[in-house]
Order: structure tokens, then C-alpha cells, then sequence
């Protein structure tokens, strides 16, 4: 049995049991079965059905589904609740795109060996899906690991984050409560030996990672040959404030996409490079309003910012940021711990290049801004880590944006808004160290099918 734990006053939510090679072998071979015996294949319009009565049941589970994320996962209530109805339009989205999921025609003809026949393509499931998942965002993941595999027509096994089972174990039941059939969905709550017995099987086909860079990288290194996989991992996003920007738009962006979730997103807006006419006016106004930010109990509508995950993660916090301070790195606000759950949103100045906040993924509630009095400079610094993921600009000029969006390593750069902007149906994914493969609903569940290619000889053509 494991301990599932609140992040924030360690209290015991829920005991579960603890799964073991016996368990994961089981959830594989009825995978497995499922997918090869196309008789069970679910069509179409069966899977539209299902997902439809998902929504129908999550709508009337919005205050459940938000205590459960916000009180496993620590995430304040609010934010919480927002996921949740994220969560409800991926399912919206993921019914979209099955009507989507078509082939094309093959032109023949062009040459004499291809006359007297028609040739088009079709889209198939890819087969059994593993999914791993983090402990950030612990329903709206599950939606985009489970819901795109169901709507691709694939049985998919799924694992939650430790920490933060019990959204997952919550929507699997849903979907079998809306007429998803036995086995097309599994959940399995295991240690890292067995998670890696699992991926790595030959029967999985589709492998999607969400977590650690370190255990998502070696995991793709021992998978079995042919499984095709999606990682997504961590980042340091960068920001590049220009002279003329609109400070006063700009703040609240920036604090939010800092001290979100407490930081603990793999998009939240950690280097924040600003010209240096405007750096003090920057630092000490979003410096001002982090002060202002309440943080304590998940569970408290007022609560903006939350617990981190695990104390060590408090710990870890601690230590990075005193290291910059000793370095030279001036402190505007926070740099405390609250408890031994909670951090003091932090801002601080001109952090040393070679500092821990400087090169490394902080996932903490950290925001480092530095000076810069050459934008070119400034987009070098902050393309020098191995993190590409999302990045933002903010200028009024738009020969400068457009040649910041062009020199700026990233996956997505985001003009005038913040570094964690999304919505589900846009691709969303890291390059080089934060991962492989593009993440989205519609984008996810297109990698989850593959393309067979018919070709009929007739004289009719």
C-alpha cells in the first residue's frame, strides 16, 4: 500500500495499493489482447459516444474532480478548477478530431508501372499505449495521455505520478462509467523497476513520457525497437523585455507564468532578460506584487500560490537561491521558506551566469531577471541552456518581435504574452534536453495512428 499525502499539511487523503509485476504483466496481456483481436476494435462512432458521455459525467463532477487535483497535487483551488474545465474541453477536442482521422489519395499514373491503379491511405491505431504521467497537473495530463489514445482507438495503460494518483484513478472510473469496455484503460500504480518493466515491453507500441528528463531519456533508451514515443520534459523559459514594452500589461504576465502552481510548470517563466533602462522599473514592480501573492492551503479559495510537491523540493529551493545571493545575485522579495511545504515567492536580480538559477530548471516559485543593454546578447544568454521549450518577447515593435521570434531557440515563442500560455488543441512540446515528439490533443492522437497505404489494381483505372 501506498500513502497518498497532501503537499501541504501532510495529511493522509488516501491509502492505495501498490502494484507489482504481477499487476503489470496482467494489464499488458489484456492490452495487448484487445488490440490484436480487431473484433474488439471500438469504431468510431462507438468512441464518439463514450467521450460524449465522458463530458456529460465530468460537468457534473467539477467540484469533486477540483478538490481531488487540488488536494493531492496542491495546486490552489482555483487554478484547480480551471484545470478541470480544461480537462472537460480536451475531451471536446479529442471527439473533434475522430472525425479527422482520415487517409489521402495516392496519385497514379505517372508513370507506366503505376497505370491501372487507385491508391489511397488510411489511418489505424498504432497499438497498446504506455503512458507515464507527472504529478503538475494531475487530471489534465491524464486527459491528454488516455483520452487521444482512446479517441486513436488504442488500449492504453496508464501510470500517474506517486504523489498524485487519485485524479487518474477518478477519470479511468469515469470512462468506464460511460461505457469505455473493460480493458481499454488501465491504471497501475507502481515503483520505478516495474514502470520500466511496463514501457519497455515489446506488446507497447506507443510509449508518452511527462517528467524528469533524466528518467524520460532512459526510459526511450531501453525501449523495445519500433515503439514510437513522446517525451516531454522540463525547461528554463526565457523572456526578453525590450525598452518599449507596456510594463503595466506586462506585470501581471509575468506573474503569473513565474509563481503559477508555485513555479512547478515546465513552461513558467523563469530568465526574464530586460533592457537596461527598465530593469529596476521591472524588478522592483513584479518584486512588489509577489509580496502581495497569498500562499498557503490548496484548499482555500484565496490561496494563489501553493505547496511544492515534496519538502525536499523546499529544501532544494533554499539552496539554490541562497547559493545566487552569496554569488552576488541581490534579493527583491522572498528567499524564505514558510513551512516545510511552502516557499516565499522569489525575485531576484542579476543572479551570476553560472549560479543553479541560472542553468538549471528551477520548477520552484524563482523568477531571476537580469540586465541587458544588447538585445543579441540578451537572446544568446538566453538560448545558451539545452531547455527549448516556450519562450515569450514582449515589444511594440514588430520588426523586433518577429527578429527576436527568429533568433529565439524555442519550440513556440509567445509575443507580448507570457511563457505558459496554451490551449490543448495547439502542438506544445520541448526540443533537445526538455524532449521529443509534439504533445496537443489533435497532434497527440495523429502520432497515435499510422498510415496504411492501400493500392487496388484494376482495369477500371
Amino acid at each position: 500500500m501506498i500513502k497518498v499525502t497532501s503537499p501541504y499539511n501532510f495529511k493522509v487523503i488516501k491509502e492505495i495499493p501498490l502494484d507489482g509485476k504481477a499487476e503489470v504483466e496482467k494489464v499488458l496481456k489484456v492490452a495487448h489482447n484487445l488490440f490484436t483481436d480487431r473484433s474488439k476494435w471500438l469504431p468510431a462512432y462507438k468512441r464518439i459516444e463514450i467521450l460524449e458521455h465522458v463530458v456529460d459525467i465530468m460537468k457534473n463532477r467539477v467540484e469533486e474532480l477540483t478538490k481531488t487535483a487540488a488536494e493531492e497535487g496542491g495546486k490552489p483551488y482555483m487554478d484547480s478548477k480551471v484545470e478541470v474545465m480544461r480537462a472537460i474541453n480536451g475531451v471536446k477536442i479529442a471527439i473533434e478530431q475522430i472525425g479527422q482521422l482520415k487517409g489521402e489519395q495516392i496519385p497514379m499514373g505517372h508513370t507506366l508501372s503505376s497505370e491501372n491503379r487507385l491508391a489511397f491511405t488510411i489511418r489505424e491505431p498504432i497499438g497498446v499505449v504506455a503512458a507515464i504521467s507527472a504529478f503538475n497537473h494531475p487530471l489534465n495530463l491524464i486527459i491528454h495521455q488516455t483520452v487521444t489514445a482512446v479517441a486513436a482507438g488504442c488500449p492504453v495503460i496508464v501510470k500517474p505520478a506517486r504523489s498524485t494518483p487519485l485524479s487518474c484513478l477518478a477519470f479511468a472510473n469515469i470512462l468506464q462509467e460511460a461505457g469505455l469496455p473493460e480493458g481499454w484503460c488501465q491504471t497501475i500504480v507502481c515503483n520505478n523497476a516495474n514502470s520500466e518493466l511496463l514501457v519497455t515491453d515489446k506488446r507497447i507500441s506507443y510509449f508518452s513520457f511527462i517528467g524528469s528528463g533524466k528518467v524520460g531519456w532512459y526510459l526511450k533508451s531501453k525501449l523495445a525497437p519500433g515503439t514510437a514515443c513522446a517525451l516531454e520534459h522540463g525547461g528554463a523559459a526565457p523572456v526578453i523585455v525590450e525598452a518599449d514594452a507596456d510594463i503595466k500589461s506586462m506585470l501581471p504576465a509575468l506573474l503569473k507564468s513565474g509563481f503559477y502552481h508555485a513555479g512547478q510548470v515546465c513552461v513558467s517563466a523563469q530568465r526574464v532578460f530586460v533592457y537596461k533602462d527598465i530593469v529596476e522599473i521591472v524588478a522592483s514592480f513584479l518584486a512588489e506584487m509577489a509580496t502581495k501573492l497569498i500562499v498557503g492551503d490548496p484548499l482555500d479559495p484565496k490561496t494563489e500560490v501553493g505547496p511544492l510537491i515534496l519538502p525536499e523540493e523546499v529544501d532544494r529551493i533554499e539552496m539554490w537561491v541562497n547559493e545566487a545571493v552569496n554569488k552576488g545575485a541581490k534579493l527583491l522579495c522572498g528567499g524564505k521558506r514558510i513551512s516545510a511545504s511552502c516557499y516565499e515567492p522569489t525575485v531576484l536580480l542579476n543572479p551570476p551566469d553560472d549560479s543553479l538559477v541560472s542553468t538549471e530548471e528551477i520548477f520552484g516559485p524563482v523568477v531571476c531577471i537580469y540586465s541587458y543593454t544588447d538585445r543579441n546578447e540578451a537572446i544568446q544568454r538566453a538560448n545558451a541552456l539545452p531547455f527549448i521549450f516556450q519562450a515569450a518577447v514582449f515589444t511594440k515593435n514588430i520588426d523586433i518581435a518577429l527578429d527576436t521570434v527568429n533568433k529565439l531557440n524555442a519550440t513556440a515563442v509567445m509575443v507580448n504574452d507570457h511563457t505558459a500560455f496554451r490551449v490543448d488543441w495547439m502542438p506544445f512540446g520541448g526540443r533537445n534536453d526538455s524532449g521529443i515528439g509534439v504533445g496537443g490533443i489533435p497532434y497527440t492522437i495523429h502520432e497515435m495512428t499510422t498510415e496504411k497505404l492501400v493500392v487496388i489494381k484494376s482495369p477500371a483505372y
